[in-house]
């Protein structure tokens, strides 16, 4: 997928020039953090970040539970125009409330230095060795606005009305659809309809997301999360049907092309060309379980969202000298996270499924010289293993406390009373999750019930000091991403 001029590639190499220069004095890992909403980025930073400074469980991280490493702190990021991650209220929010910190909804960047020993003798003689990890988060969104690069807006509404009269989409889409039909693209260009098409265009996207259809291929990514462009005319435009004879200046048509371009000079291009081309490393989350909980369509939505995502990197092996012009991610985790809402038994199938839905993105990316792993993690562990005995039969259960407002069998929780819960087993065959909307699949046979629950009360030591958050293979997440460069 061609996302760049040769202008854009000249900058680039410019840009990353001065970033091998810098790592000669101060070696840096730039690591993005992404996934679509609600997929848990917030949450794995602030985990990330906790364990590393206060001292976490995190036997799988090679360097830290061997002692090489031997200190981790915040320090000031490098690019003074991008909010901060907001460690210290996330922090709050998890052990002290008790409650999940809000979700991504903007760019935001952290700096977390990591002091350690070489475990390479020759390395060792030039003592104490320091690594900057650059941690940069951005909602999974923004990456499904890169297609766009590619498209014409004729291109891009034939896709999007295809998409919108689809059977999973259909009801979601009834009212802007139904405007659609009273609206001449040919007609005189008109503020007050184009306001009009995109608010019922956003209405559209905003229902595909709710928990109840969970769907995921949502571009444009900036009409759910706008920030400062809110009201603008870059976010106001939506999909038209293209005239045969095409549309006129002056046209209501001619209008939505015009800021369907302005849109991705405006949004999409400076993100890429200022934070996705940098990124050396990237961990995509996964919220697989949603989707596996709302049905075929909503998993076969979330594959096709994620192959788009995969599709926009730029993968490959970083030698040298190819390393000095160009950013290339050569490490890709794909967490799917939330793994403590299942017992570990069914957690290598979570992987397996989401291995399948991703194939051929991720033969892609290997076959550029890139490692890619999928991984089900809980970068929070908010449960506990047991047993359920229901009918004679023993189930593994899980053992937590739900979310004020959670519902399960009837009965509505108030967030302080813990049960134990059998959420159900996932398929054995991750073919079958792939069946069509249309078809009958063994995950439409599988009842699956997911709740949500309260972070976990920390635990403290005899002399009080509160433990590190407790997670389900943090540590195997740093290993993949980061051991190596603290060898």
């Amino acid at each position: 997928m061609k996302l760049t001029t040769l202008t854009d590639e000249a900058r680039l190499a410019l840009s990353t020039l001065g970033d091998r220069a810098a790592d000669l004095i101060s070696p840096t890992v730039r690591l993005g953090v992404t996934g679509l909403a609600r997929a848990g980025k917030t949450v794995f930073i602030t985990a990330l970040v906790h364990n590393l400074v206060h001292g976490g469980r995190l036997p799988l991280f090679r360097a830290y539970s061997s002692g090489r490493v031997t200190g981790a702190k915040l320090e000031p990021q490098p690019d003074d125009d991008v909010p901060r991650f907001d460690y210290e209220d996330h922090v709050r929010a998890l052990v002290d409330q008790r409650i999940w910190p809000d979700s991504t909804y903007r760019i935001s960047e952290l700096r977390l230095t990591i002091a350690y020993e070489s475990a390479s003798y020759f390395k060792q003689r030039f003592g104490p060795g320091k690594l900057h990890l650059d941690i940069v988060d951005y909602p999974g969104e923004w990456l499904l606005d890169l297609p766009l690069l590619a498209k014409d807006y004729a291109q891009w509404s034939s896709e999007a009305l295809a998409m919108a009269r689809s059977p999973a989409r259909r009801a979601a889409a009834a009212a802007w659809l139904a405007r659609l039909e009273t609206v001449d693209p040919t007609a005189p260009e008109d503020e007050v309809v184009a306001r009009e098409l995109a608010a019922l265009f956003t209405d559209y996207l905003r229902a595909c997301r709710a928990d109840e259809n969970a769907l995921s291929t949502l571009p444009p990514g900036r009409f759910l999360m706008p920030g400062d462009l809110e009201g603008s005319p870059a976010l106001t435009f939506a999909p038209l049907p293209e005239p045969e004879a095409g549309s006129p200046p002056g046209s209501l048509g001619r209008m939505m092309a015009r800021r369907y371009e302005a849109y991705k000079s405006v949004v999409v291009k400076p993100f890429f060309r200022d934070h996705f081309a940098r990124l050396d490393r990237q961990i995509v989350l996964v919220d697989a379980l949603n989707a596996l909980n709302a049905g075929p369509a909503a998993v076969a939505d979330l594959g096709a969202a994620l192959t788009e995502i995969l599709g926009c990197y730029r993968p490959g092996s970083n030698s040298w000298l190819a390393s000095l012009l160009t950013h290339r991610i050569d490490r890709i985790l794909i967490g799917a996270t939330k793994a403590d809402h299942l017992h570990h038994a069914d957690h290598d199938r979570l992987e397996s499924i989401l291995a399948r839905l991703l194939a051929p993105a991720i033969e892609r990316a290997s076959a550029a010289g890139a490692r890619v792993e999928v991984a089900a993690l809980a970068s929070v562990r908010a449960t506990r293993e047991g047993v359920v005995i229901e009918d004679s039969q023993k189930l593994p259960s899980i053992i937590g406390t739900p979310l004020a407002g959670e519902t399960v069998d009837g009965e509505t929780f108030d967030g302080k009373t813990e049960i134990a819960f059998f959420p159900g087993d996932l398929p054995n065959n991750p073919e079958s999750v792939l069946a069509g909307p249309d078809s009958t699949s063994e995950l439409e046979q599988t009842a699956l019930r997911f709740v949500r629950f309260r972070p976990p009360a920390l635990e403290r030591t005899a002399e009080g000091i509160t433990l590190s958050l407790p997670h389900i293979r943090l540590d195997r997440a740093l290993e993949f991403l980061i051991g190596d460069r603290l060898a």
